[in-house]
């Protein structure tokens, strides 16, 4: 399988995030790509740099002031003190009820928490760059696709579902999956699907397409009554307007074991299925490693070429995007079993 894979995610390498209020050594850290691009290259996957901008599609995504304030944070950050290069900038307030969020404000801390959701996701020098290659990675694999690829990875960092259309979170910045179902749309798609199965609920893409019929999203992820993000992924959430019935949430206890795991994917796939997509974008979060640190499923090396082996049998054109997954160390090989097991047999076939 072709693999998009940018050396720019090195750019974004902040040393530092808050966790439960306490400040921690990244989780999300440049290694995390570095051991999915050595297991694609002993797997003999072919690697190539994205080659579409992406920046049209990031227009039909996220809102031009924020996708603004994105490119230019940095430099902002840096025209207040010079000493800021060594300083990494958090929100201290954010625009909640009652407050406005209409009015961009002029002080740089204040602006940050209009476009945050939280305090966890650390911003550094090479944040944009390594975001917009990623995003241009998304807009590269549905090029593929429209010219007739069956399937594309892409092995960026940092990930991308949390983030909507004008705000960051979760180590998010820009939305990956978003861009590739937006992508695929611009190609002639008249249905995609997104299927979402990081441990966290990807609320950033549910909000992007929550009142769209053309793109169904679906999850399965860690109840938000106990996990990050907390406040989205209900299964009562199932779109607005013209979108109603076209979001499904499927979530699942903390400690779920890989049975009740699988039985949501099932139910997953029986909804893409009926949705008639053209093509399905896989946000690959692959933090339901039993292994992982901050999540809590349960899923196993042989769990993951399962799921790949799944996905495989609804017979579409599939974009994988990588998002979540902590333990980085296995994070490469449990990669490579889920797109070889999707690969198997060599190509797709329709139908269950």
């Amino acid at each position: 399988m072709i693999a998009f894979f940018s050396s720019q995610h090195e750019l974004h390498a902040p040393r530092y995030e808050f966790y439960r209020g306490e400040r921690v050594p990244c989780f999300e850290q440049p290694a995390r790509a570095g051991f999915v691009r050595a297991a694609l290259e002993a797997s003999g996957h072919e690697l190539r740099a994205p080659n579409v901008d992406s920046r049209a599609v990031l227009a039909q995504v996220h809102t031009a002031r924020y996708l603004a304030f994105l490119e230019g944070a940095w430099a902002q950050w840096l025209a207040l003190d010079a000493g800021n290069a060594d300083v990494q900038p958090f929100p201290s307030v954010w625009p909640v009820r009652t407050l406005r969020s209409d009015t961009e404000p002029d002080n740089f801390i204040a602006k940050l928490g209009l476009y945050s959701m939280d305090s966890g996701t650390p911003m550094a020098a090479g944040s944009w760059a390594a975001a917009k290659a990623g995003a241009n990675a998304a807009a590269s694999a549905a090029r593929l696709l429209a010219d007739g690829e069956r399937a594309v990875f892409c092995a960026t960092r940092p990930p991308g579902h949390h983030a909507g259309a004008d705000f960051m979170g979760g180590y998010c910045f820009l939305n990956n999956a978003a861009v590739a179902a937006q992508a695929m749309r611009g190609h002639g798609g008249d249905r995609v699907a997104i299927l979402d199965v990081d441990y966290h609920h990807g609320n950033g893409t549910q909000s992007i397409f929550y009142d769209r019929a053309d793109v169904l999203f679906a999850s399965i992820h860690g109840d938000p009554r106990t996990e990050y993000p907390f406040y989205l992924g209900h299964a009562d959430e199932t779109g607005e307007g013209a979108g109603q019935g076209f979001n499904l949430n499927l979530p699942l206890p903390a400690g779920a074991s890989a049975a009740q795991w699988f039985r949501a994917l099932e139910a997953a796939c029986l909804r893409i299925e009926r949705h008639h997509a053209d093509a399905l974008v896989v946000s690959l979060g692959l933090d339901t490693f039993a292994g992982d640190p901050i999540s809590k499923f349960a899923l196993h090396p042989d769990d993951f070429s399962r799921l790949g082996a799944r996905l495989r049998r609804l017979g579409l054109p599939t974009i994988f995007i990588l998002e979540g997954g902590y333990a980085a160390a296995e994070l490469g090989s449990n990669a490579v079993k889920v797109l070889e097991s999707f690969d198997a047999g060599g190509g797709l076939s329709p139908g269950r």
